[in-house]
C-alpha cells in the first residue's frame, strides 16, 4: 500500500459514547450495535483514509477524536477531563476534532449542537456532530483531521524528516515541511491520497 504520509489517531471519551462504532463505521462501513465496550480509548494507525490499521500508543498521536454522546449529558461534562490528558500526554501539536455522536438520536439530545460548537471555540478544536449508525459526518471527521494535520505539515509545524515528530512519510515522498523538492507545496488530490 502506497501512501503519502502516515498518521497515528487516538479516539477518547467516556465508555458507550460511540467510540468503536465511529472507528468500524470509518474503516469497514458498518455498524455494529453490540460489541464489548472499551475503557475510554481507541486507538488507530491511519496508513491512508482508505486502509487504516490498528496500531498501539506510542505518544506519538497527531490527531484525536474526543467523542460525547449528545444524549448523555455526563459524557459532555467530561469532556475538559479527556481533552487535558490528551494535551498532556500526546503531541503538543496535535489536531483535535471534537465529535457530538448519535446525532441519529436528536429527540433525545441532552447537549445542543451550540454547546458542542462553543466547547470546541473555546479550546481550539475542530468540531462535528456524527452518527456512527448512519455513518453521518464520520468520514468527514477524520478527513477534516488529516487535513488539518497535513495543513501543520506543509507550514513546517512538524519536521516529518524527524521520526519522533509521529509522521512516517511514504515511500518515495520527498522529505522536508513542505512535502515538495523543491520547496512548493505539492498538490497530490487532497490530504489523503
Amino acid at each position: 500500500m502506497s501512501y503519502d504520509y502516515l498518521f497515528k489517531y487516538i479516539i477518547i471519551g467516556d465508555t458507550g459514547v460511540g467510540k468503536s462504532c465511529l472507528l468500524l463505521q470509518f474503516t469497514d462501513k458498518r455498524f455494529q450495535p453490540v460489541h464489548d465496550l472499551t475503557i475510554g480509548v481507541e486507538f488507530w494507525l491511519g496508513k491512508s483514509l482508505s486502509d487504516p490499521s490498528p496500531d498501539r500508543i506510542t505518544g506519538e498521536q497527531l490527531g484525536a477524536l474526543l467523542v460525547y454522546d449528545i444524549t448523555r449529558r455526563e459524557t459532555f461534562n467530561h469532556l475538559a477531563s479527556w481533552l487535558e490528558d490528551a494535551r498532556q500526554h500526546a503531541n503538543p501539536n496535535m489536531t483535535i476534532m471534537l465529535v457530538g455522536n448519535k446525532c441519529d438520536l436528536a429527540h433525545r439530545r441532552a447537549v445542543s449542537k451550540e454547546e458542542g460548537e462553543q466547547f470546541a471555540k473555546e479550546n481550539g478544536l475542530l468540531f462535528l456532530e456524527a452518527s456512527a449508525r448512519t455513518a453521518q459526518n464520520v468520514e468527514e471527521a477524520f478527513i477534516m483531521t488529516a487535513a488539518k494535520i497535513l495543513q501543520k505539515i506543509q507550514e513546517g509545524v512538524f519536521d516529518v524528516s524527524n521520526e519522533s515528530s509521529g509522521i512516517k512519510v511514504g515511500y518515495g515522498r520527498p522529505q522536508g515541511p513542505s512535502g515538495a523538492r523543491d520547496g512548493t507545496v505539492a498538490q497530490r488530490g487532497g490530504c489523503c491520497s
